[in-house]
């Protein structure tokens, strides 16, 4: 068999097992001519048993409009929610605290993520994915921010309940 002719690829997030032909994924299929309920299908049955998890997931779109693709490990940041159990990452996260991971959690987090993360060991990656918690607001244990932080005069002024221009 030849080598088929890519023609295209899509990057998508999507939650596990529940791919619909609705945006994001419709539209984004539908512009590479891509047969989208061959896809949610294919995708749905792949991912089932992480339900809900949001995956990333890259499509290459081939000439005669056949696909493959390939799963990722969910954003460090929602694994840093479903951990931490927690909706958000901080609104000020310099300032206020959305949470606090152990050591444990961090490692746990970085293993997960360790095949899509551009480290040569677990030491780099659990570096990458604290680096993804202190931008939410969530501090690690027996970690500290290297830089004190100083707010702008904006950020200032929100915090102390005054009007912003």
């Amino acid at each position: 068999m030849a080598d088929k002719k890519v023609t295209g690829f899509v990057k998508l997030q999507i939650p596990a097992g529940a791919a619909n032909p609705a945006p994001p994924v419709g539209p984004a299929l539908g512009a590479q001519g891509v047969n989208i309920m061959q896809f949610c299908q294919a995708f749905n049955a792949q991912t089932q048993d992480q339900a809900g998890t949001i995956i990333p997931v890259e499509i290459t779109v081939y000439e005669d409009k056949s696909f493959t693709f390939v799963c990722k490990t969910p954003p460090a940041a929602v694994l840093i929610k479903e951990k931490l159990r927690i909706k958000s990452g901080a609104a000020i996260p310099q300032i206020q605290v959305a949470g606090t991971l152990t050591e444990d959690q961090l490692r746990e987090i970085a293993e997960i993520k360790m095949p899509d993360l551009n480290a040569n060991d677990i030491e780099a990656a659990m570096e990458i994915v604290a680096g993804t918690a202190r931008s939410m607001g969530v501090r690690i244990e027996g970690r500290e921010m290297k830089k004190k932080y100083v707010p702008s005069r904006k950020v200032a002024a929100m915090l102390q309940g005054k009007a912003v221009d």
